[in-house]
């Protein structure tokens, strides 16, 4: 039977993907990085060729880990549009999800202050944000904002303890689960890669979760992983209640919250007042990677297998 959802966005992270499996495979410019780039480039394409299979008219592959450029483009199937670089609104980083009708998370982590593979939330200069008493996950921030738009999230993949995460704040959400505590030894990426595409393609027939719309106040502590001083430079910063090593707010409702944990993570005052022009600069650097990326690539696997086909590389820059 068809999908009934013609339209998906797609958020795709790294540590959860199957080419991160250390701490530099998620860090900009090295060969670790390099390698997790395919792995996650392959990751997706497997699962948007499997949703395009199913009836899927079209996919937005949003690139989201740390400068935004990490996918390969020419890897993913030419159907399906690959955003990368970050936006500024209205939803922060990923922009206007319209028209897409339901989200998926590939290849994300687990929250801060848990124990799944290199879990943080946002940074790891934060080493623990609790909402309500409760730690809170990425994929939480991501479909409680995408929710307004009308995107229910169907599908969630990343380590086993980033799943129960995202299985804890959206109920009936699909998982799939890689579990990398062995290491990378004997780990079948082909194999993992398919059980992947056809997770996602049953998450577009399985009962669809409700929409994730966290009602307020929600009570917010964040502890930072360096002590007390970058916590009083952020309360001076942003006018917000300190303790110790950390911060304390309350946000009316989890897109309020979203708005000022960007601010907390990446901004000042005056890097918000200038954000149009300082965050092309930003994705420019990105754009600068994916040159080092691909020359690497090209260096270590010249006959790099394509997903589905061909497609021209953006040029460089």
């Amino acid at each position: 039977m068809a999908s009934m959802v013609r339209h998906i966005l797609i958020i795709a992270d790294i540590e959860g993907s199957s080419g991160c499996w250390s701490r530099r495979g998620a860090v900009f410019l090295n060969r670790e990085w390099a390698q997790a780039c395919d792995g996650m480039s392959a990751d997706v394409a497997a699962v948007a060729k499997s949703l395009l299979n199913d009836g899927v008219e079209s996919i937005t592959v949003n690139d989201f880990h740390r400068t935004g450029y990490n996918l390969l483009p020419e890897r993913i199937p030419p159907a399906v549009k690959v955003v990368q670089g970050y936006q500024a609104g209205p939803v922060p980083g990923i922009g206007d999800p319209r028209p897409a009708e339901a989200a998926m998370f590939l290849g994300l982590h687990a929250a801060s202050g848990t124990q799944g593979f290199l879990a943080h939330t946002l940074t790891s200069r934060l080493s623990d944000i609790r909402v309500n008493g409760r730690p809170l996950p990425e994929v939480q921030l991501f479909a409680a904002s995408l929710a307004p738009y009308g995107l229910r999230s169907l599908f969630f993949s990343g380590c086993p303890v980033a799943c129960r995460q995202a299985q804890a704040v959206i109920p009936q959400i699909t998982t799939y689960a890689i579990d990398k505590s062995a290491g990378r030894t004997g780990f079948d990426a082909d194999d993992w890669r398919a059980g992947l595409a056809a997770s996602a393609r049953d998450a577009l027939h399985a009962a669809a979760p409700a929409m994730i719309l966290p009602q307020g106040p929600l009570h917010t502590v964040v502890t930072f992983r360096d002590g007390p001083s970058p916590a009083k430079a952020v309360a001076r910063r942003w006018g917000v209640e300190r303790q110790h090593d950390q911060i304390r707010f309350v946000a009316a409702d989890m897109r309020a919250l979203y708005h000022v944990l960007i601010r907390i993570c990446y901004l000042t005052p005056g890097i918000e007042k200038h954000l149009g022009w300082l965050l092309p600069l930003f994705n420019a650097r990105g754009r600068l990677g994916m040159a080092w990326l691909r020359r690497q690539l090209r260096k270590h696997a010249p006959r790099a297998r394509l997903a589905d086909g061909p497609r021209a590389a953006p040029p460089a820059p």
